[in-house]
């Protein structure tokens, strides 16, 4: 029987499947810095490791130079800064980012709290409203945080308009 090139084809996708996701790993450590409402640096618990800059999943926080950007970075600095953390990791961004959660020892999930206390938006990904939009609806419904203001932007529509801060 010879083998044609169906085969190998099925044989390496079944292999794919089954060794899982390409990037998945839980970081663990405290989160030594936070650059905005949707990104921090993590001292992995390895102390020999240095910082890694973590980009939170699922949200979007307005840019630092934007309306309500001081805000979400001060909010997220008060909620996670110093605490041990772990980041379900997903990948890393176009920037070298990682990309993940960011959840509490006690399980916290932060980026829920920073949609569901208005500090960020639910990230949308072309037709789909993201992760936390049932938080963002109800945060927009009690005008809490920066969906008291009727003018806010979304950072990808600033981002859009005014490129990013410097």
């Amino acid at each position: 029987m010879t083998i044609g090139w169906v085969e190998p084809l099925l044989l390496s996708g079944a292999l794919l499947l089954m060794s899982g996701p390409v990037y998945a790993q839980t970081l663990r450590g405290t989160v030594t810095r936070v650059s905005d409402g949707d990104t921090v640096w993590v001292r992995p618990d390895d102390s020999n490791r240095k910082p890694v800059k973590v980009r939170l999943q699922g949200i979007d926080a307005p840019e630092r130079c934007q309306a309500w950007g001081a805000q979400a970075a001060q909010a997220l600095s008060a909620r996670a800064l110093q605490q041990h953390v772990l980041v379900p990791a997903r990948g890393r961004d176009a920037h070298g980012r990682l990309i993940g959660g960011l959840q509490l020892d006690n399980g916290e999930d932060l980026g829920a709290w920073m949609v569901r206390e208005g500090h960020a938006w639910s990230a949308r990904f072309h037709r789909h409203p993201g992760p936390y939009a049932a938080l963002q609806r109800d945060a927009r419904a009690a005008r809490r945080g920066l969906f008291a203001d009727a003018g806010a932007v979304e950072p990808w529509v600033f981002r859009r308009q005014h490129g990013p801060c410097s």
